[in-house]
């Protein structure tokens, strides 16, 4: 699909072979058809970042509150750029969309816009970015903050339990923590940070807990690059949408060993904003990849199924496809 406005998480790939995902700038959801074809689901408002599919059927998205854009290019060939916090920013949020059977959008709420520090005092969430949900029902989520002319905030981790009656921070501080995602058996937790390109790992030792707030660090990018949102592959590797122009090219997915050995390769896209990339088709082989930049989702074939994330198989029903 072309013509995006920067379009980002999840993606989820739905059995007809379509999508839902986020656009940041327009702030909406949509699905994207096969053909091409786009169909908005929700009007969200702000910058919805990322969205997933939770135990209950809904969709839950990380609102970051929205950026000031910039387009930079000439000769008709223009890069969309997200910069400062948005003139009308108001807060981040976890918001919830309650699908219908034919998944058109039935009710949109919002679940937080604050969470309790490791300290214990309440905060507001700043610019919420990525998340993914544990077998229990519960989600982990990135707080990437929010940038302004001359300050950007500092920031974390926060679990919401399966009751969504709680979010908490657990991991404090990070600089500017985007991507997330769980191992296939669920038992590692892995952050990327943006600013810094690098990428840590957590023993989850039960829902929301960890065995230390202390990351391991399995991998930093070189110099040029950034990283972005996440997913992990039937192998463990973690596949991280990489930002920037360096000696690998402009833009792609860096392939991250399981065990922190190192890189097992880097797909360029061509793409400054890369930023996301999920797992679809029959087989879990096809890789779907956002393109912000220019406003594109792409599809290529892995080497391997991807994982799929819990829950997703509560949209694959007969009656929503």
């Amino acid at each position: 699909a072309t013509g995006l406005d920067f379009p980002e998480g999840g993606p989820i790939w739905l059995r007809d072979g379509s999508l839902l995902l986020v656009e940041i700038k327009a702030g909406t959801l949509i699905r994207i058809y096969p053909n091409g074809k786009k169909e908005i689901i929700a009007k969200l408002g702000g910058g919805p970042n990322s969205c997933a599919v939770g135990p209950n059927g809904h969709i839950y998205v990380t609102q970051n509150g929205g950026f000031e854009w910039l387009s930079i290019g000439k000769n008709n060939s223009f890069l969309t750029v997200p910069t400062v916090q948005a003139s009308d920013y108001e807060t981040g949020s976890i918001q919830v969309i309650e699908l219908s059977s034919t998944l058109t959008t039935s009710r949109i709420s919002t679940l937080f816009t604050e969470g309790i520090d490791t300290k214990g005092n309440t905060v507001k969430l700043k610019g919420p970015n990525d998340l993914v949900f544990d077998r229990s029902g519960g989600f982990w989520f990135t707080d990437h903050g929010k940038s302004r002319e001359r300050e950007r905030d500092i920031t974390g981790v926060f679990y919401v339990d399966s009751r969504g009656e709680s979010c908490r921070e657990v991991v404090f501080p990070l600089n500017s923590p985007n991507g997330i995602g769980l191992s296939p058996n669920g038992s590692r937790l892995y952050v990327a940070e943006t600013l810094t390109g690098r990428l840590f790992a957590y023993d989850v030792i039960s829902p929301g807990k960890l065995k230390t707030a202390k990351g391991n660090l399995i991998y930093s990018a070189p110099e040029g690059y950034m990283f972005d949102s996440l997913a992990v592959d039937s192998e463990g590797n973690i596949c991280v949408a990489t930002l920037g122009r360096g000696s690998w090219g402009t833009g792609g997915i860096s392939v991250i060993k399981e065990n922190g050995t190192g890189l097992r390769n880097f797909i360029t896209t061509g793409d400054f904003f890369t930023t996301n990339i999920c797992f679809g088709g029959i087989d879990l082989q096809d890789a779907y990849i956002t393109l912000s930049g220019t406003g594109k989702l792409v599809k290529m074939r892995w080497h391997c199924p991807g994982h799929r994330c819990n829950f997703e198989e509560l949209l694959h029903s007969e009656s929503n496809l």
